[in-house]
């Protein structure tokens, strides 16, 4: 494993804004520096500042690829985690850059860290020695070897989803390593099994192959889901599907996680009130909750009344301050057409753009009402109830 030497570490720090490209063509300037390794870690770098600040605060972390630091968790979600653990020992067993574990070390005594990737795993080593970390044990190995061999209160599996070419998967049986293979064997060996998979993956899809599903985890931060979290248990005996409950959690700094728990069951059996009048207030939920399907339970715990069918837009006339997502004061709901749209710009020259359940995508709105991105306006181009097509008027509540 190269290290991370004074002169490095100096150099490093003195070219954080410059691109990787002119440090790598420039590279004879710097005879004395390993500049691939460099600019590695300067990519790696960048992309933990905002998901991993401790890390990226300590110039002694070394990051084994920059693949290893876009794909690592980040503290929050990491954090998050922590409070699904059981018993007193985890293994990790897609270690990657080591973030999950690191966060886990700090919840229960006893973490192992299992990685295939040699590379990999000696950094795993330094930077947990250098982080303080000393109950995380790293062993180099494929978890599809060794899985009989592992006992822990909670096993923890982040399959990696892309293909040799580099092209994102969303289905669970052509992720690495199939959780469909090993999951048998796991669950003899723990309490609980974590699995994450891909935000983009069917959730109702997803519980049919995972039938030991006994809760499952939508987690949001900075308004994008980033995680999906089946728990699963051998024991006691599997929920029905309709009956697994659904964590939509969002994750702000500084708060508690905001969180809305429902069951498919519930969503299936909540009745759907819809409307084409729109209210004094508009809401729209968390990205989480918009994952989750949420959709007509939401609007009967709080009282709203949905614009259309497939909107997921709600209204009400008095406010709900407590909804979970974004609230709106309404000025106007206006009759979408096309001379709407061709002098629309004259009285609203920038505002925030959303689309929901409309023909036209934001950047083609923007293109043919010519109207500014920014500033406090917000319109919402959506469907109401009857059908119509209408642009939403309003400003944050």
């Amino acid at each position: 494993m190269q290290t991370l030497t004074p002169a490095l570490k100096a150099f490093i720090a003195s070219h954080t804004a410059e691109e990787a490209e002119k440090l790598l063509l420039a590279a004879a300037r710097y005879p004395g520096i390993d500049i691939p390794f460099a600019v590695e870690q300067l990519t790696a770098r960048r992309q933990v500042r905002d998901k991993l600040p401790a890390w990226h605060a300590n110039h002694d972390i070394i990051y084994p690829s920059r693949l290893a630091a876009e794909q690592c968790s980040s503290e929050a979600t990491a954090r998050y985690k922590q409070h699904l653990l059981r018993g007193t020992s985890c293994c990790d067993l897609t270690g990657g850059l080591g973030a999950d574990a690191f966060y886990f070390a700090a919840a229960i005594p006893e973490v192992t860290y299992i990685e295939r990737n040699p590379e990999y795993c000696e950094a795993a080593r330094h930077n947990f020695a250098v982080l303080h970390a000393d109950n995380i044990r790293v062993r180099q190995a494929d978890v599809r070897d060794i899985a009989a061999q592992l006992h822990a209160g909670t096993c923890y599996i982040d399959p990696a989803r892309r293909s040799e070419g580099n092209k994102r998967l969303f289905a669970l049986e052509d992720c690495e390593p199939d959780i469909l293979q090993l999951k048998t064997t796991l669950l003899q060996r723990c309490e609980r099994l974590i699995v994450k998979i891909s935000p983009m993956a069917d959730i109702a899809e997803t519980l049919r192959l995972l039938p030991e599903t006994r809760e499952i985890h939508i987690v949001e931060t900075r308004n994008e889901c980033k995680e999906l979290l089946f728990v699963l248990e051998q024991h006691p005996a599997p929920l029905p599907p309709g009956e697994v409950p659904l964590h939509a959690a969002t994750l702000s700094p500084g708060t508690p996680p905001e969180t809305f728990t429902f069951t498919l069951q519930e969503e299936r059996e909540a009745p759907l009130e819809t409307t084409e009048r729109v209210g004094s207030y508009l809401y729209e939920p968390h990205a989480a909750l918009l994952k989750s399907g949420a959709f007509k339970t939401l609007a009967l715990r709080y009282g709203l009344r949905k614009l259309h069918r497939h909107s997921h837009l709600y209204t009400s006339d008095t406010l709900r301050a407590d909804f979970p997502g974004r609230k709106f004061r309404t000025e106007a709901c206006l009759e979408f057409s096309g001379k709407l749209l061709k002098h629309i710009s004259r009285d609203i020259p920038q505002a925030n753009l959303t689309t929901r359940n409309f023909p036209l995508s934001v950047a083609e709105l923007r293109r043919r009402s010519r109207i500014r991105e920014g500033g406090d306006t917000y319109l919402f181009a959506t469907t109401l109830a009857n059908g119509q097509k209408a642009i939403i008027l309003c400003h944050k509540a």
